[in-house]
């Protein structure tokens, strides 16, 4: 047995059996390996931010590391992006990437570089093994590293040699290096006590994130909401929500600096409950970093080390708010009846897709602009699970779809994607062709960057002349993402209306397999 045999038997034997790949020459003992363990699953992905961003997607809903198999330091590279928006959204995932041999890396081969130095800024635990001996002992540590909680990113390095020498498979441990702590007892009596208090429960927020906005959990917010008076709000961009009809819904804080002031500006008491304090996405001229009023007090009731759906508990049982009727509740009855018509826009596309998302669907949002007013349908939608784009590193919508559909089958993937994001990551589109993914892609085509136009004027800029919108403009020539679909495999049409959209989003509901709808706006 060499040492990628170990370190596959390593990774299986830890219940990682999903590999997204983008290989070259010095992952070829490794392939190999993976072409022996018929137990696991391999991916392909075009690009290597399908790769990233696919174990995204998939950790978020297998709740369970992938891995994923890269070439060498630019292989890597290439997937930062979205492994940016994976450690923000704090997902496990196990990178194995190649290196040239040990004994031939100072010989400074045209593809050498320093992987460490690559992988280090968006890795959690960066090791490069230095035996094929050391290969399913580190990679055990890096499985120990990646289903920590919350998940790690653990990027392996395997120089080539230690891939095709011989190993000893061993049996090393792999559990957890961090598991969910209990609750933190006096924090909890703390925060029980503010929110005993009439007047200070109504100048309260409490601010979740992470599994905090599971729907379990969701709903004893609500309940500690509907019994004290206090508001609830999420973090602006989350890794998983859930939410719709029969479940509590919680606003995230928006991202202009405006909106998200403007909804936290009567708050005293911020209480974080597996969330950051909020900031501003971007700092603007003459605009608060800061989203909270100076004067607002910020509590730490629990971190995404601890257990946030048992403090919730807590905090409800301590304030005898378990049979309270939760504030900001879906009722079931509330279904949208009366569909809007004519042209889309950021503020009618919201029923549309909320009418016609399919029970238990998995929706990925990265619909930039054209999302913004989705809080406000959603909650109408049937139950769902919502993955968004935590950080901000745009191209992360088709490969996250390309994941989730991985890891559950049984559920239809629908990925709201704005056209220039999706040109980031467009292979994506080819891997659900290949591995027939349930995903049905809706791009949103305004044809241009929209986000970048606001943003021009929020930096107090003049408005956009000729080299400007030939910056922030997607057209000159519009891209046909019907023909785009079609070329990697994907059957498409293209709408410009909403009752065309609602069609299309009926037929898609109801059929197996990839589609794509392009949405004129």
């Amino acid at each position: 047995m060499n040492g990628s045999e170990a370190m596959v038997q390593t990774l299986l034997a830890a219940g990682i059996d999903t590999c997204f790949a983008n290989p070259g020459t010095s992952e070829m003992h490794f392939v190999s390996a993976l072409d022996r363990a018929t137990q696991m699953r391999c991916v392909l992905g075009l690009f290597e931010g399908v790769v990233t961003g696919g174990a995204d997607g998939y950790y978020r809903m297998a709740e369970k590391p992938a891995a994923t198999l890269l070439h060498l330091g630019p292989g890597l590279g290439n997937g930062l992006a979205n492994l940016h928006n994976a450690k923000r959204a704090h997902s496990g995932i196990v990178n194995i990437v190649g290196q040239h041999a040990l004994d031939h890396i100072h010989n400074d081969a045209p593809l050498n570089s320093d992987v460490e130095a690559v992988a280090r800024p968006m890795s959690h635990w960066v090791k490069t093994t230095r035996s094929a001996t050391e290969a399913p002992m580190d990679t055990a540590e890096a499985i120990s590293q990646a289903t920590s909680t919350p998940g790690r990113i653990a990027t392996l390095v395997l120089p080539a040699n230690c891939a095709w020498e011989s190993a000893d498979p061993g049996r090393y441990a792999s559990a957890p290096a961090q598991t969910a702590a209990a609750p933190l007892t006096d924090s909890i009596l703390a925060i029980a006590k503010i929110l005993s208090d009439k007047n200070l429960a109504t100048q309260t927020t409490l601010l979740l994130g992470g599994a905090a906005l599971r729907a379990k959990a969701a709903m004893l917010a609500g309940r500690i909401a509907g019994k004290t008076g206090c508001k609830l709000a999420s973090e602006p961009r989350n890794p998983r929500m859930e939410r719709g009809r029969g479940r509590v819904n919680i606003r995230p804080l928006p991202f202009p600096v405006a909106g998200a002031v403007e909804m936290l500006k009567e708050t005293r008491h911020l209480v974080l409950i597996g969330a950051a304090p909020p900031v501003a996405f971007f700092a603007y001229p003459d605009k608060p970093r800061m989203i909270k009023q100076p004067d607002c007090e910020v509590h730490t009731l629990a971190t995404l080390t601890h257990d946030l759906e048992a403090t919730l508990q807590g905090l409800c049982d301590a304030l005898d708010a378990g049979s309270a009727t939760p504030a900001d509740f879906a009722d079931e009855d509330k279904i949208i009846t009366e569909l809007p018509t004519g042209a889309a826009n950021a503020d009618n596309v919201g029923y549309v897709i909320a009418a016609t998302l399919p029970p238990n669907a998995i929706l990925i949002d990265e619909a930039v602009t054209s999302g913004r007013q989705l809080f406000k349908t959603m909650p109408m939608a049937q139950a769902h699970d919502c993955l968004d784009i935590t950080g901000g590193s745009i191209g992360f919508g088709l490969p996250c779809a390309v994941g989730a559909a991985v890891a559950c089958p049984d559920r239809k993937v629908v990925a709201l994607v704005g056209d220039g994001s999706a040109m980031y990551t467009i292979q994506s589109l080819w891997t659900m062709a290949r591995e027939q993914l349930d995903v049905t892609v809706v791009i949103f085509a305004n044809r241009s960057y929209r986000i970048l136009r606001g943003e021009l004027t929020n930096m107090g800029g003049p408005a956009a002349g000729a080299n400007a919108a030939r910056m922030l403009d997607l057209d000159k020539p519009n891209l046909d993402f019907v023909a785009i679909a079609k070329g990697h495999g994907v059957p498409g049409i293209q709408v410009n209306k909403l009752e065309d959209l609602a069609a299309a989003l009926r037929v898609a509901a109801a059929e197996k397999g990839p589609k794509l709808i392009e949405l004129v706006m």
